[in-house]
């Protein structure tokens, strides 16, 4: 889309993926970055990050910019308000998460279990049905590993799968990603998803890039994201961010 077509969006709400997009390979927020946000917010626009972190790792960064808005979760599995209260929550059945810790064990993966109760890394609790799941996550360096899991997954034709990086997948329920998340939070503001610029680096965010009134892809994005973008900004590491807020949101 020309940009002078861009330009004349009215951006009310901005989303953002964090790893990759937002933060720098440290995980921390440039100056830069942290500048355009409280500036877009001083101009009366809601800034939301929308990541595949939990909660728990993505709440000190709001509180850190001084976001006093929604956070999008587990890539949409989870909405909370600016009180920090849950307002929409979508589980993985136990059954997948089991059948997915088996195929870590048939093809020795690192993976990760994000749930309500607890985070769990490369080990998983005794009795998983004891437990409310978010998202499964598969770290595998094999190409020819990582194909034959996502094959294995989609065939099952019911669980939502991205990825956060080249070598991972990342996998919710059905349906459930950053962009009918968002939806909801628009909703919730009275606004629509015309309104919103979403920016973002990985599959997991191709949804909303898509879907948004101003889809933006990180220069350092998978090709993918890239072609599914508006237009394609800088890098995480060139404040790409902030350039995108000023070219369309100041």
């Amino acid at each position: 889309m020309p940009d002078d077509k861009l330009n004349g969006k009215e951006i009310k709400l901005i989303a953002l993926d964090m790893d990759g997009t937002l933060l720098n390979n440290e995980h921390e927020i440039s100056e830069e970055n942290r500048k355009a946000i409280f500036e877009a917010e001083e101009k009366g626009v809601t800034v939301v990050l929308s990541t595949g972190r939990t909660l728990a790792t993505c709440r000190d960064y709001a509180q850190a910019l001084g976001l006093s808005s929604y956070l999008v979760t587990s890539n949409g599995s989870e909405i909370y308000n600016e009180s920090g209260e849950i307002v929409e929550r979508n589980l993985l059945e136990t059954e997948y998460i089991q059948m997915m810790v088996e195929l870590t064990e048939k093809h020795p993966t690192k993976f990760w279990a994000a749930a309500v109760e607890d985070v769990f890394l490369n080990k998983m609790p005794e009795n998983i049905s004891d437990y409310n799941w978010i998202k499964f996550g598969f770290d595998v360096e094999d190409d020819r590993v990582r194909e034959e899991i996502y094959n294995v997954l989609s065939q099952k034709g019911s669980l939502e799968i991205s990825n956060s990086s080249p070598t991972n997948l990342e996998i919710n329920a059905l349906g459930i990603n950053k962009a009918k998340a968002l939806k909801r939070v628009c909703e919730l503001l009275g606004i629509s998803m015309e309104n919103v610029i979403a920016m973002g680096d990985s599959l997991n965010d191709i949804a909303m890039i898509e879907e948004a009134g101003i889809g933006v892809a990180m220069g350092n994005a998978q090709e993918m994201v890239k072609k599914t973008a508006d237009y394609v900004t800088a890098t995480n590491l060139e404040d790409g961010v902030a350039k995108a807020i000023r070219k369309f949101v100041l």
